[in-house]
């Protein structure tokens, strides 16, 4: 199956959710916006297969790509059709996910698409709402600019704290022992990544 690697998160066509809701039954959430194939979601549940792994993504042949293979594997792995800036707080109750991940977004390198990038203070509010008290939010990218714009979006945001401190980028590596294929890719090519890591207050 082709897979269209660009798609505008503007149309109208996505702003009414379209998606099959996750299926919540009280375990312990891990998110992740714009899960692409969920290689990251499926390293996670393979670590610790009690929790539910819920991706967001806005192409939905890979969603129904997912889906299946988490069917097949019956892994705890649920993809979400859906536009994460508007939708997340139709499909989580208020402080009900436990981490949530931002995992090399896409770029939208041209001035006249910046519009198009995930990473903006509707994302922000959308996640403020999802997270519990307490709870994680992990953003990293190989692009500098979006790694800039992710830390604008959020250390000012009095809802986020900066684990490394105000400003600060997360120099620990990737704390959860799992990679995405970008992330995977970056590294063994010597990109540099550049991660954050927030709590929620």
């Amino acid at each position: 199956m082709r897979i269209r690697q660009h798609v505008n998160p503007n149309q109208l066509h996505f702003a009414r959710f379209r998606g099959e809701r996750p299926p919540l039954d009280g375990r312990q959430v891990e998110l992740e916006v714009g899960c692409a194939d969920a290689q990251f979601l499926f390293e996670r549940a393979a670590r610790d297969p009690s929790r539910l792994y819920v991706g967001l993504e806005i192409r939905e042949d890979l969603v129904r790509l997912v889906n299946k293979r988490a069917r097949v594997q019956a892994q705890p792995v649920h993809a979400v059709f859906c536009q994460a800036q508007l939708h997340i707080k139709e499909l989580f109750p208020r402080a009900s996910v436990e981490r949530a991940y931002i995992n090399f977004p896409d770029p939208w390198f041209k001035r006249r698409h910046h519009d198009r990038r995930m990473v903006d203070a509707e994302l922000a509010e959308q996640l403020a709402h999802a997270l519990r008290p307490g709870g994680e939010l992990f953003v990293q990218s190989d692009v500098w600019d979006l790694a800039l714009d992710a830390m604008a979006t959020f250390d000012p945001d009095d809802r986020f704290a900066n684990f490394a401190g105000d400003w600060t980028f997360w120099k620990q590596g990737n704390p959860y022992g799992v990679r995405s294929w970008r992330e995977q890719n970056a590294e063994e090519t010597g990109l540099p990544i550049w991660r954050i890591l927030y709590r929620r207050r």
